[in-house]
Formats: C-alpha cells, structure tokens, sequence
C-alpha cells in the first residue's frame, strides 16, 4: 500500500536522508483513518545520531534530548518534530527500581520492523517511508484501523511498561475504537503502582480534552481495573445506587448507578465546554470536577422513609465530596494548569455543585446578595459553577447537550442584570482606606474589614463613597466597645 506523506518539510527530509526516512506512529495511523494530522513523528535508519544532527544543523535548531534514547527535537520554520532512530528494549537489572523493567536503547542499524515491534498496539506499530510512500504494516494495523480495534503488537513485552495500561484506555476514548477482549484479562496482572503521578494525570487530562465522549475512556480504565488500582474514590461509584425516580438514567444493565451518572456528567460536561468555548484550563477545570461532583455519595449513602416509601438518600455528599476531592488532588499532586488553580478551584464546584438548583426553586424571591455571596463562595467562578450545575442535570439523560437549557440562561442573565462578576466581588475597601479613621494594621482592623465585606457581598452598599460611610459608623461602635 502506497500513501503520502504530506507535511510541511516532507520534501527537505527525503533530500537528506533518501530512503532512511519514516513517518511512523500516530501519523501514519491518523492518515488511514482519514483525519491527517499536522504533528509528525520520524524515524531515520542507517545513520548514527552524530550524523544526522550534523545533516540537519544547516537547516534549524537541533535538541539532542537523550543520547542512549537516540531522540532529537529538530526546530524549522517554528515547527518542532520528534525524530528518533531505530531503538529496542534492553532488560533492566533486577535490583533498579522502575516502572519500567527495559532500558531503551538506540541503534542505527536495528531492523525497521523490531523498532515497530517494541510498540504497544498493531495500529501504532507501521511505518511510511517519505520516499515513495511506501507502507510499512508488519503487524497488521491497517487491518485493526480499519476494524476500530485496539490489538497488541507483542502481548509478551505489554507489561513491560505499566503505563500502556492507561494508553490502551486513552486511545480506545480518543480514537473511538474497541479493545480485544483478551487486554482485559492481561492488565488485571499489572502493577500499576510504580507509575509516576505525572504520567497517570496525562493520561487521564487527555482521556477528558481530546475525547469526543470521556466516558469511554472513563469505562475502559473501569474494566482494565486502573480504577480498582489507581482511582478507588471513583471504583466505589460503580457500587452505588441511586433513586431510580431522582435519577432514571441507567446503563445498558439496567443499573442506576453514581458511576453511570457521573459518566454521562462529564460527557455533558465536554458539550457544555464546547458550547462556552472555554479555554483549556477551565476546561479541565469543569471536567474534573463533573468527575468528582458525587464522589462523597457511597460514604453518604442511606435509606430513608419519605413520601409514603423508602427512598435513597445521599445527605451532604457535597461536603464529603470536597474532602474526597481535595485529598485526591493532593495524592496526585495536580495543582494549576494553564494558568487555572485547580488545586482550589475543582474542589469549590464540587462543594457548592447543588446551590443553584436550591436558588432556582426560589428564583421568585432570589436577591443580588445570594448571587453575590455565591459569587464569592467559588472565588469569581460562578460561571463554571453554571457550567456544572448544567452538566449534572443534563447528566440524567444520555442524548448529548446541544444548547444551555432555561435554568443556565436564566442564572447567566441575572449576572449580567445585576452586574456580578469576578472584579465586582472584589472587597471595595481595603485596610488602607481604614488607617485615616485612626484604625491601625492589626486584629481590630481584620474584624472591621469582615464586616464591611459582608455589607458589600449583602448588597447593602456598591460604591466606595457608601462604603467608607458605612465603614466609619462601624468603626465608631467598636471605639465605643472598645472604650468601654
């Protein structure tokens, strides 16, 4: 089979290293699958590293990024590409630790196809030369592309690198594509617990960003039991009821389970970021936290008479939800990301997830100051608090959202009519303001402060004008007490 090869600087390798050049990986997959994609991997055979850097100079910006690994970061025409020579796995000494039981190693004169053997799936493990387009398929990928199936290339070495167990469920979600039964029984035998944090929350950022339905990343880590051994705040979901009357979504056994919401919560949640067009940081934001917005329900589960019958109940799960989150935060070192605290941020949605619903039973009478203090209660993120609040009730239903239902555009509005936002919530006065009243830095001038700010979030006051005026008879009553 015949393809081509068509990026930018195809023409400039081909003219430096002949027939030694190949597109291999997710490059040469995604042009099978009709979706060629700009970011192109090479492997070049038959020339030892110093070589090819040496080829390449003249032409851009050379980064030898491991001389044992034989990969080099080369800079053109501010596009970047991974090249690599031909590499295969060395066993590692018993004694050293890793995550990893092989050192990889590059060798010029390794064989095209044991490179490609080393590879984790069939459809990742070809190669096309830049040459002729020429398609080099030892194993079968194009079959597997063509069939929407996740296959090993060497079911032998895949537990080798542990990591492959959360690559199998990212790309099924990503590519859209099924897995062989026979990788479900291979990873339960897997020790996942040498992976690196880092490396585990790639994998599932990317499970969240780049999925069109996250859900099917977040089902396949359930069956490849990363959730039993990696996420058991979220395998406990699986075993957790919930009112069928309350929540009628169920899966395709008829269970009406937390797992099963949250999975439609975060696929909701993905149409909700689409349609605000979000910003990666917030994005992920929102994602994690329609994760984790019932995490604290199996620990809050309870049977209840009401009603004229016995219903179940999860009372204060959001509370419990916020520790769980926080913790898990911190056990997976997961603090800010594109410029977004996630670390604060993803555990106050999921603290304060079931307030608006609670304001809009009471919408008739709802004032400023609630929206205010709400405001203030998710540090000026009221909006991604919407976002999450859509998601979840969007989450009792698996048809995808495709616009902001009355409630969201309801709660939008209100902000923009009264003026809420994340500058208006700011405090007006400030201690500074407070010095020439005679009020020094200090415990007083803290309480004073507090005070005023709840007037503000109360809508009592909303200019600064107004505020020193209510500040100045508040710091005469405390100079009274205090000269009492």
């Amino acid at each position: 089979m015949k393809l081509k090869a068509d990026f930018r600087h195809s023409h400039l390798f081909v003219n430096l290293f002949d027939e030694d050049v190949y597109a291999v990986g997710g490059y040469v997959r995604d042009i099978l699958r009709g979706v060629p994609s700009e970011d192109v991997d090479l492997l070049i055979t038959r020339h030892p590293l110093e070589k090819i850097i040496e080829k390449l100079d003249p032409y851009g910006r050379v980064d030898l990024v491991g001389k044992s690994f034989g990969i080099i970061k080369f800079t053109i025409d501010h596009k970047t590409y991974d090249i690599a020579l031909p590499r295969k796995d060395i066993p590692r000494p018993s004694e050293v630790v890793s995550h990893k039981d092989f050192i990889i190693q590059a060798d010029p004169f390794l064989p095209l196809e044991k490179d490609l053997a080393r590879r984790d799936f069939r459809c990742n493990s070809m190669a096309l030369r830049l040459k002729d387009g020429q398609l080099i398929d030892p194993f079968g990928g194009a079959e597997d592309i063509r069939a929407k199936i996740i296959r090993l290339t060497n079911p032998a070495a895949f537990p080798e690198d542990p990591l492959r167990v959360l690559r199998v469920a990212r790309f099924a979600s990503v590519l859209e594509f099924s897995v062989d039964p026979q990788i479900y029984e291979l990873c339960k035998t897997i020790d996942l617990s040498g992976l690196s944090t880092e490396r585990i929350n790639e994998e599932l950022f990317k499970i969240l960003l780049h999925s069109p339905f996250p859900s099917r990343g977040l089902e396949e880590m359930f069956r490849l039991s990363v959730l039993k051994k990696l996420y058991p705040e979220l395998y406990l979901l699986t075993f957790s009821l919930q009112d069928p009357l309350y929540h009628p979504e169920k899966d395709e056994y008829g269970h009406h389970t937390v797992w099963f919401h949250t999975k439609l919560t975060v696929d909701q949640g993905k149409r909700v970021a689409d349609l605000a067009s979000l910003p990666q940081g917030k994005r992920l934001a929102l994602l994690l936290a329609c994760l984790f917005h019932d995490v604290g329900k199996p620990k809050t589960a309870d049977w209840e008479f009401k009603k004229g019958r016995m219903v179940l109940t999860n009372n204060c799960h959001d509370l419990i939800s916020e520790k769980i989150t926080r913790d898990f935060l911190t056990r997976y070192k997961i603090f800010s990301w594109e410029n977004c605290d996630l670390r604060e941020l993803v555990p106050l949605l999921v603290r304060w997830h079931h307030r608006l619903s609670e304001l809009w039973q009471n919408r008739q009478v709802i004032t400023k100051r609630a929206l205010n203090r709400l405001m203030a209660d998710v540090q000026g993120e009221i909006e991604l608090l919407i976002y999450l609040d859509q998601a979840d009730r969007a989450g009792r239903r698996s048809r995808p959202l495709e616009k902001f239902d009355r409630q969201t555009i309801w709660f939008k509005k209100k902000l923009a009519e009264w003026n809420i936002t994340k500058e208006t919530i700011k405090p007006i006065i400030l201690g500074r303001d407070l010095i020439p009243f005679g009020v020094e830095p200090g415990p007083t001038m803290g309480k004073i402060l507090k005070k005023i700010y709840e007037l503000q979030l109360e809508a009592v006051f909303e200019t600064k004008e107004e505020g020193l005026r209510l500040a100045q008879e508040i710091i005469r009553k405390e100079l009274r007490k205090k000269g009492k």
